[in-house]
């Protein structure tokens, strides 16, 4: 791969982003500007539920769930233990590989299941172990994005929304490019070699591939398992873990770095965690 074709394949995967971007970006000026204080606790009661409808969310192949879900945390209209339930399901390139490689319909649908009823648990739990992450109230964050963009908000929705949208959609592409000629440089056979078709040691190295935020990640680790070079476990904990540029997204628009370390080093432990107990309880 050339320079050429890392930036058409990194314009192509940013491109699919865009509508879901704006839409999540002028969702949350609206619900800040232009709802009353009844109808945003109305949306903060319903967080109660969020990690159920993330993870059933994010199980569908689109990538774009997980950088919606990403803005929509940032901005605290979602609380934590959504946005890790919808990282968790969430599939990126892994459906159509299966697929592609004719994989039965009982396989594909039970890797689903188990990414979405682990996401939405695991979601459930880090709400309730993480309060303190979800105590600033909805609209919050927003306000911080919009100081750092110069969005001018209060002129216009709209064009706050582009704004935030053209601003992610930029960082977005310029990690994306350099990912792709990161890994070509490296080669997906060395990428692959590092994880061992072990126990604990396979998720632990498979999980630590699928923060990569670039879809070659869940590629090579959907492809290892399907040749029987890694276990169904290991492979889990690398693709809940993978969640395409949900990742990226946060580490643009979050104001705080330690928090931002914080949410990633739950989403490594609880794909860590899942690929184990999907090796323990034999469920792939």
């Amino acid at each position: 791969m050339d320079w050429k074709e890392a930036v058409l394949d990194g314009v192509a995967d940013t491109a699919k982003l865009i509508p879901f971007l704006f839409v999540t970006y002028l969702l949350m000026e609206y619900v800040e500007h232009r709802t009353s204080d009844r109808t945003k606790g109305l949306i903060r009661r319903a967080d109660r539920f969020g990690p159920l409808v993330g993870a059933a969310l994010g199980v569908l192949p689109q990538c774009g769930f997980s950088a919606a879900a990403a803005s929509l945390y940032s901005g605290r209209v979602i609380t934590v233990g959504t946005v890790i339930a919808v990282f968790l399901s969430t599939s990126d390139e892994m459906l159509p590989i299966l697929l592609s490689n004719g994989s039965e319909g009982a396989l594909i649908l039970r890797i689903l299941l188990v990414k979405a009823v682990y996401g939405a648990i695991a979601g459930f739990l880090v709400d309730i172990l993480f309060r303190r992450l979800n105590t600033r109230k909805i609209g919050v964050g927003i306000h911080g994005l919009c100081e750092k963009e110069h969005c001018h908000c209060e002129e216009s929705i709209l064009r706050s929304a582009v704004t935030h949208t053209l601003n992610i959609v930029l960082w977005i592409l310029l990690v994306s490019v350099a990912l792709n000629l990161i890994i070509e440089g490296v080669g997906a056979e060395r990428l692959s070699g590092a994880v061992f078709n072990q126990p604990v040691i396979g998720e632990i190295l498979a999980a630590l591939i699928g923060l990569i935020p670039n879809c070659a990640a869940s590629v090579v680790l959907t492809e290892l398992y399907l040749e029987g070079a890694m276990s169904g476990g290991a492979m889990m904990a690398g693709l809940m873990v993978g969640a395409g540029v949900g990742l990226l997204v946060l580490a643009r628009t979050m104001r705080s770095r330690k928090e931002f370390a914080q949410i990633t080093a739950i989403l490594y432990g609880a794909g860590v965690i899942g690929g184990l107990l999907v090796t323990a309880l034999h469920l792939l």
